[in-house]
């Protein structure tokens, strides 16, 4: 695919800051690298969980940021590919007492790669 090493840095690049967002708490971040029509669903230890970008960003902004709770980031990339102006980037977010493994879904727009959809679940460690 043309370009392909340099759509796999800007998304990294944008993974990079879904990272940093989520850790920091920063939804200013966040939104800039959601597209404002974006979805978050799935499951939270088996129950449904679905919320638009506004409402998922709202959550993230009233709770206490892994940061602040003194957390060491432990986010990371699993595997990203890239189909011409599509991919999908597998992620593992291990925060609070979670141990989240997001699918995210990405397109390249004129403004650049923007995540625009988010599927999460939850992997109990036993």
């Amino acid at each position: 695919m043309k370009n392909y090493t340099e759509n796999a840095k800007a998304i990294t690049t944008i993974l990079s800051s879904y990272f940093e967002g989520i850790f920091n708490g920063d939804t200013a971040l966040l939104r800039k690298i959601f597209h404002p029509k974006a979805v978050v669903a799935g499951d939270v230890n088996g129950l449904p969980y679905f919320k638009t970008i506004d409402e998922y960003l709202a959550g993230v902004g009233s709770r206490k940021s892994p940061h602040e709770l003194n957390e060491t980031l432990h986010m990371e990339i699993i595997s990203i590919e890239i189909i011409n102006s599509i991919a999908i980037a597998k992620v593992h977010v291990p925060i609070f007492d979670f141990n989240y493994y997001d699918l995210l879904s990405l397109s390249k727009t004129d403004q650049g790669w923007v995540i625009v959809n988010k599927l999460l679940t939850n992997v109990k460690i036993y």
